[in-house]
C-alpha cells in the first residue's frame, strides 16, 4: 500500500490500487487471525452504539467543516484550486447523477476506510503509538490523492486531504469501527460535491 501511494509522483494513476490491496489484506488478515467482526475494525452491529458515543459526532462532522473552509478560502484567495478540483470531478458534478454519485461515494469511502484505517492504521498502531500511526497513515493516504497542477494548488489540496484523513483516523481510533469513519468520509466527500454543485 505504501509503495502504491507514491506512484502518483511518477505519472502513473494506479495509487487507487492501494485501496484494493488494503481491502484484500484486511480480509486475509481477519481470516488468518480468526477475528470476529466485533474485533476486526468492521463491526456493522456496533454502528448504533458507536454513533451514540459521547463527542463522536463532533469528529464525524469536522471533515465537512474543513471542506467548507477549504472551499471558502479558495473562493477568495485561490480560484485555481476550485478549477483544479472541478477539472478532475466534472464528469460527476451533475444534479442528474446525484443518486449514482451517492452510491459511488459511499462505496469508495467504505473501501478506503477498510484499507487505510481498519487495516493499515490498525496494524501500524500495534507497532507504534497511535499519534504517529494516524499521521503516517494520513501522509500515505494523502500521497495517493495527489493530482498534479501548480505546486501551491497541489499543496493546498493535499493539506486538506491530510487533515481530513487525520480526522477519519481519530474517528476510527475512538470507535474501532471503519463503518463510522466511512460515514465521516462519505459525508465529507458528499458535502464537497454539494458545495461544488452550488458554486458551478
Amino acid at each position: 500500500m505504501s509503495v502504491l501511494s507514491f506512484t502518483n509522483f511518477f505519472g502513473t494513476r494506479i495509487a487507487g490500487v492501494a485501496v484494493i490491496v488494503g481491502v484484500i489484506f484486511f480480509f486475509l488478515h481477519k481470516r488468518r487471525e480468526g477475528e470476529t467482526s466485533s474485533n476486526s475494525g468492521l463491526d456493522i452491529k456496533a454502528i448504533g452504539h458507536d454513533l451514540k458515543q459521547k463527542g463522536i459526532w463532533f469528529w464525524i462532522i469536522l471533515p465537512v467543516i474543513m471542506n467548507a473552509l477549504s472551499i471558502g478560502i479558495a473562493l477568495i484567495f485561490l480560484p485555481d484550486y476550485l478549477e483544479h478540483v472541478v477539472s478532475r470531478t466534472e464528469a460527476f458534478l451533475s444534479w442528474n447523477l446525484l443518486f449514482l454519485l451517492i452510491l459511488q461515494l459511499a462505496f469508495f469511502a467504505l473501501g478506503e476506510e477498510i484499507a487505510w484505517r481498519a487495516f493499515f492504521q490498525k496494524q501500524l498502531g500495534k507497532m507504534m503509538p497511535i499519534i504517529p500511526a494516524v499521521l503516517l497513515t494520513s501522509l500515505l493516504f494523502s500521497f495517493g490523492h495527489i493530482v498534479f497542477a501548480s505546486p501551491f494548488v497541489v499543496l493546498y489540496d493535499i493539506f486538506f486531504v491530510f487533515i481530513n484523513s487525520v480526522l477519519y483516523g481519530i474517528v476510527f481510533y475512538r470507535t474501532d469501527n471503519a463503518w463510522i469513519s466511512a460515514i465521516a468520509h462519505f459525508l465529507a466527500n458528499f458535502s464537497s460535491v454539494v458545495f461544488f454543485l452550488w458554486i458551478y
